[in-house]
């Protein structure tokens, strides 16, 4: 029988089977009928409700959307902060200089007074969690068209937000999909906008291993950073002003030092991305070309960038964070290609797709009419806009990732401010540009954009028809011979865009005509040109792809009637749980559960700035000077692994044991399972978490910040 939620469905299902307690990514408000019974048998002490409880404080109330897509935690009763050093990268390097280098040497507040404001930051509290599929199934009943399903979806959320007390400042909402679109709820959040930056260790230490142990294990990375969320005096969100307070949170972590053992329960809540768990092969298929024409891309572009990165100090500070956040993906998908080629994934969706296909024509006309097209219209959705989801991907990766191209459109903005009568308005947009661009200049090394774009220019001819290319292509050809160093020479001589100052200029001039025939402009103009052909192609199988996916995902519940399936990761709070364990990633090959500081001396390689190891942490090594946070036979841990289903987004997410307390920052996932994201492997996919005894003692004895261990409740 058809069920007219998702959610209605799986509360029924529930008693029927049981869970698998190492995979799920589970929606908190459906924990207590899903969850509770298998993580009391793995050794939870603590409840459903004590999880998540909406109207009492719970542990979600401790959880926080960190920036724009990492997770973070309250560790304190004034606001304190842990994430990964990963996700402060960023602002730890905006508010870094040469003189100043905040990512190089770390930095330790150790007063309030010494803490720094992050202009820009922001983190947000789940405040409510509301089941809306009825309004939503109400609102699109009448709508004919794509445009009007929108405009019916935004009047609707725009109800629901003032019902909420949204102002869209710091309380927002919206409407978020589940299950494919079979499930709606309605997510509102309270958002801070005064963070301060408190601590980071030394990159050597935050980003010990770098692209080399990025996604591998055994790990060795002090991957944290602390931050301080800050209130009005009356503890409400506010903007940064020097009279604002240290936050009272609803709730803060414990923090255990009492350590874990292998198969110790160990669970995670935090914002996972996005997962693709309904995955069928023809969209692994599509998925894996996209992946080979964005690696090769970036293969190219970040050996540029890197060569100039070591070459200089000042390059490699401005592009630490703009690499790393390239090399994040680049590294994946090739892992992603290669465990979907390892472990026969579009095998194994082809069976399952097959199942799929039996069920639904052994269920009569009824089923057929229902779910018959499921497949068929998402596997031509797919082969109708391969083909440019490709080629929109090599040009928007090439050309699209040269800087002074970006630096460009901001021509728009500027003429538009320029065109506006009213003078206080003007000033304002002039501002806002200005303030943009201060901080794309402050990272911007023209010399580096300038080899970029030639081998970006170089890269895309090679890789795409002759007749898909850009129409500057032709300047190429016809103004220089086809030499493409010549005419990166030119367009860098005569764009405006290449410097602050010459911007600066331009606008005093208010020379609105030289601005829009700025040579970048023409660039990026003729680029997105070349592009939106391809984008409205994709865009054209959104409906069919999207209705095909929505059909085969509620087949498939109702085929797997009696199981425990929970949705896609949709960047909504999650929680995960397992245990702590180790894996054999394959034959005769071991790896334990925990690694210690003995391997950070041993992976030493002063020749290697992935590899340096600061001299005070091998003092302390040497001095076996480890305190209160050694394990019980005297090591020093550094990391550890679990069977915890995590992806994109949950970067920074506590790891807690059985009763809620703080035991580790979740950071990674292993090399093995980097097809997590479409299957999850039990055997191989194993998170990758910092341990908070390794982070409390870099605090202490490598920083000296006594006075943030203080302020910690500290479990033995």
């Amino acid at each position: 029988m058809r069920k007219s939620t998702l959610l209605g469905l799986m509360l029924l299902l529930m008693p029927m089977a049981p869970v698998k307690a190492d995979e799920g990514m589970w929606l908190l408000p459906l924990l207590e009928k899903m969850n509770s019974g298998k993580m009391t048998e793995l050794g939870f002490e603590i409840t459903p409700q004590q999880i998540y409880d909406i109207n009492n404080s719970s542990l979600k109330d401790a959880i926080v959307i960190f920036g724009g897509g990492c997770t973070g935690e309250i560790v304190s009763d004034q606001g304190l902060l842990f994430t990964n050093h990963h996700c402060g990268f960023g602002t730890i390097q905006s508010l870094s200089s040469v003189e100043h280098n905040y990512l190089r040497d770390g930095y330790w507040a150790l007063s309030l007074d010494e803490e720094l404001p992050a202009p820009g930051l922001s983190v947000r509290f789940l405040e409510s969690f509301t089941d809306v599929t009825a309004d939503v199934n109400k609102a699109l009943a009448k709508a004919k068209t794509p445009e009007d399903k929108e405009k019916a979806m935004t009047k609707l959320e725009n109800k629901l937000a003032k019902k909420a007390g949204c102002d869209g400042k710091f309380v927002v909402g919206g409407i978020n999909s589940f299950y494919g679109g079979n499930t709606y709820y309605f997510i509102v959040y309270k958002v801070f906008r005064d963070v301060r930056f408190v601590g980071a260790p030394p990159q050597s230490i935050g980003k010990f291993g770098a692209d080399t142990d990025n996604w591998m294990w055994p790990r060795h990375t002090g991957d944290f950073s602390i931050f301080r969320v800050y209130a009005d005096q009356n503890n409400n969100p506010a903007e940064y002003s020097e009279d604002n307070v240290p936050y009272t949170p609803k709730q803060y972590l414990k923090v255990s030092i009492a350590g874990y053992e292998e198969g110790s329960p160990a669970m995670i809540m935090g914002y996972p991305g996005s997962t693709n768990r309904f995955m069928t092969a023809s969209e692994l298929r599509e998925t894996t070309e996209k992946n080979e024409a964005a690696i090769k891309v970036r293969t190219l572009r970040q050996d540029v960038l890197m060569a100039d990165m070591e070459a200089d100090p000042k390059i490699m500070l401005q592009y630490a964070s703009k690499y790393a956040g390239s090399s994040n993906g680049w590294k994946k998908w090739i892992g992603m290609n290669e465990t979907f080629a390892k472990l026969g994934v579009e095998a194994r969706r082809a069976a399952e797709e097959q199942a799929f296909t039996e069920w639904v024509n052994a269920g009569g006309e009824e089923r057929i009419a229902r779910y018959g097209k499921a497949l068929e219209n998402i596997n031509a959705a797919v082969e109708g806009r391969k083909a440019d989801y490709i080629l929109m991907t090599y040009i928007n990766e090439s050309v699209g990732r040269i800087e002074l191209v970006s630096a460009a459109a901001n021509a728009k903005r500027i003429t538009d401010a320029l065109a506006t009568g009213d003078p206080a308005e003007k000033e304002e947009q002039l501002a806002a540009v200005s303030s943009r661009l201060e901080s794309f200049y402050g990272d911007y090394s023209l010399p580096t954009d300038k080899k970029v774009a030639v081998a970006m220019i170089q890269l895309l001819k090679e890789s795409i028809p002759a007749d898909q290319l850009p129409s500057f292509y032709q300047d190429i050809d016809g103004q220089f011979g086809g030499d493409i160093n010549a005419y990166v020479e030119d367009l860098y001589g005569k764009s405006v865009f290449t410097s602050l100052d010459k911007v600066n200029e331009a606008i005093a001039s208010g020379n609105v005509e030289a601005l829009n025939n700025d040579p970048a402009v023409k660039v990026r103009e003729s680029y997105l040109a070349a592009a939106k052909p391809h984008a409205d192609k994709y865009a054209s199988y959104a409906e069919q792809f999207a209705q095909g996916k929505k059909d085969y995902i509620a087949g498939t519940l109702e085929m797997r009637e009696g199981e425990a399936i929970y949705p896609d990761a949709n960047f909504t709070m999650r929680l995960t749980y397992g245990t702590v364990m180790p894996y054999y990633p394959r034959d005769a090959v071991f790896y334990n559960y925990y690694t210690t500081l003995k391997g950070v001396m041993e992976k030493e390689d002063p020749n290697n700035w992935e590899f340096v190891v600061p001299e005070k942490l091998k003092e302390l090594y040497e001095a076996k000077d480890y305190g209160r946070y050694a394990n019980e036979k005297g090591e020093m841990p550094v990391a550890f692994i679990g069977n915890l289903d995590i992806t994109g987004g949950n970067s920074g997410s506590p790891i807690m044991n059985g009763r809620g307390e703080l035991i580790g920052l979740a950071f990674d996932g292993n090399w093995e399972s980097m097809s997590g994201d479409i299957i999850f492997e039990p055997e191989l996919q194993r998170c990758i978490s910092v341990d908070i005894r390794y982070v409390l003692f870099i605090i202490e004895k490598l920083g000296g910040a006594t006075n943030l261990i203080d302020e910690l409740d500290i479990v033995e």
